[in-house]
């Protein structure tokens, strides 16, 4: 029996592979195992390869695996496009309406399946993913009862009719498949799970979740890919807690609304990508100016412009950091895991409000919808901090305004909320004086601008980085962020394995840089890495600009729309350990 398996389905987009993986991997999930999922799929509603890789194991995964086992096919392309990825023994179940092909040399074995003619046969082809996901599930002597009750679950609510009619649909996909391979397949035979359900979702439902918990109550955004599954989250949980969506006409509605609810006391997200991101930059420009928390989420993806809307990058950093005109305080967050993205997202509301920033939380297309195992939250962690707000404010016999930017040691003022008494003050995109009155004097801008930027030097974020490795001088340091963090680990067992001592480092906040917390560790190494996807070393840059040590810096860089494999990783590693390139893009054999 094996502890860790890898299935991928695929076939044109529009054809039920992504509710069979739902499926597949929700009754995978209530056997106990932990799983990680990759979708690969197009720019567009209908039509194009699209694909759903899940690694199933019975201990805690982060990456997506080099290989793959089974493969469930619905048509010739689907085959011609992952066949790549099979292993030596690997297994295909195909479409026989299609006459499947294998490629040459591919050491797989193929099971043509009448998936679509069974489905046909019991009413609409529709139901052809429930025959493809019997067969392969039966491949893998799964009891088919813990199946059946996730395709209760997904179909319940269309009636007991359609219920029994997709059950039966499983039931047929599983017994064809078992007579052609003449029983379930013993090397695919999983060790069983330790029988306890996990949490099992992609990051954005976990920056909603984590959103509803640290008390958003308004969020305020526009469509874009991949972030829209976070307002479609909160449209339906907020009503229940008393808050609300509002889905504005584009980004800069979005933003300028955000800021206006955090303004008036509500605590308010927004969501979105590159290109949102871009045209939100004046407005964050005037949340920095006016001293206005905001908390908005950067889920990168392939650009520039439209880029590429459904595939893997890191290339907002320098955007995210720098993309405002003139200088403001900000901070910018970067959660790894499932967990952080819950947990970051509650801090970054407190964050924002403690300091009077923006907070931008930034993840990455896989981090943001990769589905994956991760443990139960523990709500107890959440501590709310509202930050300095005036509630009492005395009463001034001169009748001068409530000084909303007075000046103070650590540059945050009380803000007070509207309709507080006493509290009465002007708020302006302009340069202002302590009261928010328009000034230009020389020694007043001097005076605001050392405020607010002063907030950066006092700015506290719990766990800045993640080290792993216990190495006192490691040869190599790996450094990542997002969504590489369980990839990179994995290459690093590998790597120890043949007596190279690695460290790794997660970057968890990019802004502003955590550089007594970094430079230690990279003093210590005899070489460094820093993995990131994109085509410049963004983050690569971050880390010489703060910490400078440029010689030891070494980048990998990935860019064609793809997440990291571990053994990419670990290839380029080793090239570094024995070239010693100060940049190195993969090579064309790994893209």
């Amino acid at each position: 029996m094996i502890n860790q398996l890898s299935w991928k389905i695929g076939g044109q987009q529009g054809e039920g592979v992504e509710s069979t993986d739902r499926i597949f991997s929700t009754a995978l999930n209530r056997l106990g195992y932990y799983l990680y999922g990759y979708r690969h799929f197009s720019s567009r509603i209908k039509g194009g390869h699209t694909n759903n890789k899940i690694r199933i194991s019975t201990n805690p995964i982060r990456a997506i695996s080099d290989d793959l086992d089974i493969l469930v096919a619905f048509d010739q392309e689907s085959i011609d496009f992952n066949a790549h990825e099979l292993r030596e023994g690997g297994v295909v179940v195909a479409d026989a309406k299609f006459n499947p092909v294998i490629p040459e040399g591919t050491k797989a074995t193929l099971f043509a399946v009448p998936i679509t003619a069974i489905a046909e046969e019991l009413g609409t082809s529709l139901m052809k993913n429930m025959v493809a996901s019997g067969a392969s599930w039966a491949l893998l002597g799964l009891p088919l009862e813990v199946f059946n009750k996730a395709v209760e679950e997904e179909f319940g609510r269309k009636g007991p009719a359609i219920v029994e009619k997709n059950i039966e649909a499983v039931r047929r996909g599983a017994e064809y498949v078992l007579e052609l391979a003449g029983g379930p397949l013993e090397e695919f035979k999983l060790q069983p799970a330790d029988g306890k359900q996990k949490l099992f979702m992609i990051g954005n439902d976990a920056i909603a979740l984590g959103a509803l918990a640290a008390g958003c109550r308004i969020m305020s955004a526009y469509p874009i890919t991949p972030a829209s599954e976070i307002m479609e989250y909160l449209i339906k949980k907020l009503p229940k807690f008393g808050g609300t969506v509002v889905q504005t006409e584009d980004e800069i509605a979005a933003i300028t609304m955000a800021i206006g609810s955090n303004y008036a006391g509500v605590r308010t997200m927004t969501a979105s990508a590159g290109p949102g991101l871009s045209l939100m930059m004046e407005a964050i420009g005037l949340a920095g100016m006016t001293e206005t928390p905001v908390v908005i989420v950067d889920t990168q993806r392939g650009g520039p412009s439209t880029g590429l809307p459904t595939k893997q990058e890191q290339s907002d950093i320098h955007a995210l950091i720098y993309g405002t005109h003139g200088e403001i305080p900000k901070i910018v967050l970067s959660p790894s895991s499932i967990e952080e993205c819950f947990y970051d997202t509650v801090q970054a509301f407190n964050l924002a409000e403690k300091y009077q920033v923006p907070v931008i939380l930034a993840t990455d297309l896989q981090l943001s919808l990769g589905k994956q195992s991760c443990e139960e939250l523990d709500y107890s962690k959440i501590v709310i901090d509202r930050g300095n707000i005036a509630t009492e404010i005395p009463d001034r016999e001169d009748g001068s305004l409530f000084k909303r930017y007075e000046l103070t040691e650590n540059g945050i003022s009380s803000r007070a909320l509207p309709g507080t008494k006493n509290g009465i003050h002007h708020v302006t995109g302009v340069e202002h004086d302590e009261t928010g009155r328009p000034s230009e004097s020389p020694v007043n801008r001097i005076k605001m601008m050392d405020k607010r930027l002063g907030k950066m030097d006092n700015i506290e974020v719990e766990n800045p980085i993640h080290i792993q490795g216990t190495h006192e001088e490691p040869d190599l340091l790996i450094i990542g962020m997002g969504s590489t963090g369980g990839t990179i680990d994995q290459a690093r067992v590998h790597l120890e394995a043949e007596g190279v001592k690695t460290s790794h480092m997660t970057v968890r906040l990019l802004h502003p840089f955590p550089v007594q917390e970094v430079l230690p560790h990279i003093q210590k190494a005899k070489n460094v890495v820093v993995l990131e996807n994109n085509a410049t070393g963004q983050l690569a840059s971050l880390i010489k600009l703060n910490v400078g040590l440029h010689e030891k810096i070494n980048s990998v860089l990935k860019y064609d729309g793809n997440p990291f494999l571990p053994s990419e990783v670990y290839s380029e590693s080793k090239k570094v350990l024995s070239d010693g390139p100060s940049a190195q893009r993969l090579s064309e054999e790994l893209v």
